[in-house]
């Protein structure tokens, strides 16, 4: 008798956590779509030995995955990714189409398909920078059997997943300064392999709306008062602000850099201390405006009992996900920072490239005044 052991209740989520690790370690994944199979690498830790492995596995065939943002970079207008060939898979020129300021496009690019979106959606996933060495894998050719493979239909469906299947794991109170009546309640999925945090200050009342903020984690801002941002202000005025009024839910979400990750984050900080505004430093890097889902914090709101809201909050972005994903929002709020010499123009890029409620001039004068 045969006895058949499952260790996963969901083996197709199981598949992309594990290529996701493998990703990140810099190890190639074979990624299975519906037209055929492929190796994929990201291009953080492409050096020369790993090079002319994939070139000799390649035969000619590998070619270079782009998103749409880096593209527009590199001197061409598109709306969607494209791919380079690497009849040679050389280094300094994946480095230079990749991440480099100053280089241009040098070869021509053609549409990514289905298998090269995949990739690059691992990639994302994987929160490394979003370019991917990918090479099609002929039909019968063997394949080293240590290496992870996950079909391109569960990467696309991980994030959906991953939000379904929330779960609450733990949960205490810890009294906070200002606060002292306050719970955490730490939720496990949402993000990928992460977890995610509600802190519960006071005692709302979920039978009302209840006063509720989506706060993204900005470690120096947050943790070290990076005068780059508001967002050490904004998390500490709103515990304060929930603490003297009847309540309220902090959802703190594991989504720093607008989702793009630490590492991605600094490199864009680097670009910034060399002119670039926040945005144009992630485009810079392959990113689009903002990598940030917010229906994942519906559902922990739900679990937590809470139907309708009164949101705290600058971004429109976050009033939309919460409405679309069954919420009533009854009301929104603005949660202002100090503005700084380090962070005007941070501000007002998001006031006036991603549409946020930021009335700079006003903040100005009040600055002033203090």
């Amino acid at each position: 008798m045969r006895l058949t052991l499952s260790l996963s209740d969901n083996p197709a989520t199981a598949s992309v956590e594990r290529a996701i690790m493998e990703f990140r370690s810099a190890r190639p994944v074979v990624i299975d779509g519906a037209e055929g199979s492929a190796l994929a690498i990201g291009v953080e830790d492409l050096d020369e030995a790993m090079g002319a492995e994939i070139e000799a596995v390649a035969g000619g065939r590998a070619h270079l995955v782009l998103p749409a943002a880096r593209l527009r970079r590199l001197g061409l207008e598109r709306e969607v990714p494209g791919r380079v060939a690497l009849p040679v898979v050389e280094r300094s020129r994946v480095e230079a189409l990749a991440l480099r300021v100053d280089s241009r496009i040098d070869a021509p690019v053609r549409p990514a398909d289905e298998l090269d979106g995949e990739a690059l959606e691992l990639a994302r996933l994987s929160l490394v920078l979003p370019a991917v060495v990918v090479v099609p894998l002929a039909k019968g050719i063997e394949i080293d059997p240590s290496l992870v493979r996950v079909s391109g239909e569960a990467i696309r469906g991980y994030r959906r997943a991953r939000a379904a299947d929330l779960k609450i794991v733990s949960r205490a109170p810890v009294p906070l300064e200002g606060a002292p009546t306050s719970e955490f309640v730490v939720f496990r999925g949402g993000e990928g392999l992460r977890d995610q945090v509600a802190i519960v200050v006071g005692k709302p009342d979920v039978s009302k709306p209840v006063t509720v903020r989506l706060h993204s984690a900005c470690l120096t801002g947050d943790l070290f008062g990076s005068l780059k941002c508001d967002c050490g202000d904004q998390l500490r005025e709103t515990v304060r602000f929930m603490a003297s009024h009847e309540g309220g839910i902090l959802l703190y979400l594991d989504q720093e850099g607008r989702g793009n990750g630490i590492a991605n984050k600094i490199r864009a900080y680097k670009l910034q201390a060399q002119g670039f505004d926040t945005y144009d430093a992630d485009e810079v890097l392959g990113f689009e405006t903002d990598q940030r889902r917010f229906d994942f914090a519906a559902v922990m709101l739900k679990e937590l009992g809470v139907g309708k809201v009164r949101l705290m909050t600058n971004n429109p972005e976050k009033i939309d996900a919460l409405a679309k994903a069954g919420l009533e929002v009854i009301s929104d709020h603005r949660v202002l920072g100090r503005p700084t010499a380090e962070n005007v123009s941070y501000l007002a890029a998001k006031r006036d490239r991603a549409g946020h409620y930021i009335d700079l001039d006003g903040m100005l004068a009040c600055s002033q005044k203090d």
